[in-house]
C-alpha cells in the first residue's frame, strides 16, 4: 500500500517529476558514454603497446629488461617450456632476440633496434604485421630482408624494394653488417616504433650476431591482458633458476599507473556530475514535501507513525531514482553502441598522441565494459536517497497539529 502511494505521489506533479526524471536520465546516459570513450581510450593505449609490440608476458633473463644486455641470452627451447604452453587464456607466444646498430641508405644513416622474430609465430602474438603501409610482411624461411617503420623509411630515404645496410655489435666482439631488403613499410602512430624499429627473420639475426639458436626473451599474448600481474606470479614460482617472467605492467609501469587511475578518475567524474544532479533531486523533494504539509500532517493525525512518513517519501525518491537509472542505461548502452559501431574520426584535426607509454588514436570510439554502467546506476541511485533523506526526515517531524492548520 505504502508503495503504491509512493508511486501515485511521483504523478501528482507531473511536469515537476518529468524535469527532474529527465536531468537524470541524461546525466547517467552521457556518463555511461563518457566512462565507454574513456575506456576505449585505455583499451587503445593498451593495445598500441601491448599487442603492437610488447606482448602481455615476457619471459626474459631477470635483468634483461633493465640493462638490454646483448649477452643475457637464453636457449631457444626456452619457448617451449611447458610451464608456457599452459598459460591460462594464451593466444600465442613467440621467441625474440635483440639487437641496436645502424640502418644505412647510400649516405643516410639513422640507429635502429633490430627486432629479430619468428614470422610465423609473431603474428600471433603481436599485431605489426597488420601496420602494414606498404609492402609485405617477413615470411618463414626467407632472410635478407627486413620491415621498417613509415618515419625510418623517410629519413632514409628508402622504399619497398631499397637495398640497406646494416651495421651491429655481434655477441663474440665482431662487428656484424649486412646487406638487407626492404620488402615492408609499417606505420604504428607510435613515433618510437616508427621512427627506428627494423624488424627481421629470428635466424638471420642470430647468425649476425653470432647467436645461433639463442633469444633474448620468450613473448606471449593471453585472452585478458590484466590478468598478466597474476600469471607472471604464478609462472616465476615454477620457472628454472635464470628465468624471469613479467607482465606488461613491469615493462610500462606508467600504462599501468594510467590503468590504475583510471578507477580513480571514473568516480571523480560520477561524484562532480552527480553533485549537481543531487541538488536538483533535492530541491524536487523538498518542495513536495512543503506543499504536502496539510497530507503528512492529515496521516499523521491518522495514526501513521513518523518511520512511516519517513518511508514513504524516501520510496518516492527511490522509484524516481529506479526510473532515471534504467531509462539513463537504456540511453548510455545506445550512445555507448553507436561510438562502438561507429564512433568518431578525428584524424583530420588531429594526431597520434604517445602518453604513458602508449599511443592515443585519432577517434573516438566506446567500449562496452560492466563497470561503466553498474557505477553510474548504483551512485545515481545512493546519490537520490541521500538528497531524499533530508526532505524525508523534515516531513517525519512534523507536527500535526501545526501542519493541518497549513494552507
Amino acid at each position: 500500500m505504502l508503495a503504491d502511494l509512493a508511486f501515485r505521489n511521483l504523478w501528482r506533479n507531473r511536469r515537476r517529476t518529468l524535469l527532474t526524471l529527465s536531468a537524470m536520465v541524461v546525466s547517467a546516459a552521457l556518463l555511461i558514454l563518457s566512462l565507454g570513450v574513456f575506456s576505449g581510450m585505455i583499451d587503445d593505449m593498451l593495445a598500441t603497446t601491448t599487442q603492437l609490440y610488447y606482448g602481455h608476458l615476457v619471459v626474459a633473463a631477470p635483468d634483461y629488461h633493465t640493462h638490454r644486455d646483448l649477452h643475457a641470452h637464453l636457449p631457444e627451447s626456452v619457448a617451449d617450456l611447458p610451464a608456457l604452453a599452459s598459460i591460462d587464456g594464451l593466444l600465442g607466444r613467440t621467441p625474440r632476440l635483440r639487437a641496436f646498430g645502424l640502418l644505412s641508405v647510400a649516405a643516410s644513416s639513422q640507429p635502429v633496434e633490430i627486432l629479430g622474430v619468428d614470422p610465423f609465430r609473431e603474428p600471433g602474438v603481436t599485431t605489426l604485421h597488420r601496420q602494414l603501409v606498404a609492402g609485405r610482411y617477413l615470411k618463414p624461411g626467407e632472410a635478407g630482408v627486413v620491415v621498417i617503420g613509415s618515419t625510418l623509411a623517410k629519413k632514409l630515404g628508402a622504399t619497398v624494394g631499397s637495398e640497406v645496410v646494416i651495421v651491429t655489435q655481434a655477441a663474440d666482439g665482431s662487428i656484424g653488417n649486412d646487406l638487407l631488403i626492404v620488402c615492408g613499410i609499417f606505420t604504428t602512430g607510435d613515433s618510437r616504433h616508427d621512427g627506428r624499429l627494423a624488424v627481421t627473420p629470428l635466424p638471420w639475426l642470430q647468425r649476425l650476431l653470432v647467436l645461433d639458436g639463442r633469444i633474448h626473451e620468450v613473448t606471449s599474448a593471453i585472452a585478458d591482458p590484466l590478468a598478466a600481474f597474476a600469471l607472471a606470479d604464478q609462472l616465476n614460482a615454477v620457472l628454472p633458476a635464470g628465468i624471469k617472467a613479467r607482465d606488461w605492467g613491469d615493462l610500462l609501469p606508467e600504462m599501468r599507473e594510467a590503468i590504475a587511475s583510471f578507477d580513480v578518475s571514473r568516480m571523480i567524474v560520477v561524484g562532480i556530475l552527480y553533485f549537481a544532479t543531487g541538488l536538483g533531486i533535492l530541491n524536487t523533494c523538498f518542495m513536495s514535501v512543503m506543499e504536502r504539509t496539510r497530507e503528512f500532517g492529515l496521516l499523521l493525525a491518522s495514526g501513521m507513525r513518523p518511520w512511516g512518513i519517513r518511508r514513504l517519501v524516501l520510496l518516492e525518491t527511490l522509484f524516481l531514482a529506479l526510473l532515471g537509472s534504467a531509462s539513463g542505461l537504456c540511453g548510455g548502452a545506445l550512445f555507448t553502441w553507436y561510438m562502438q559501431a561507429v564512433g568518431i574520426d578525428l584524424s583530420a584535426s588531429i594526431t597520434p598522441i604517445t602518453y604513458a607509454g602508449g599511443t592515443i588514436l585519432p577517434r573516438l570510439r566506446a567500449v562496452f565494459e560492466p563497470a561503466n554502467f553498474l557505477v553510474p546506476a548504483v551512485m545515481l541511485i545512493v546519490v537520490a536517497l541521500l538528497a531524499g533523506f533530508l526532505p524525508a526526515n523534515r516531513a517525519a517531524r512534523l507536527d500535526p497539529v501545526a501542519a493541518l492548520r497549513e494552507d
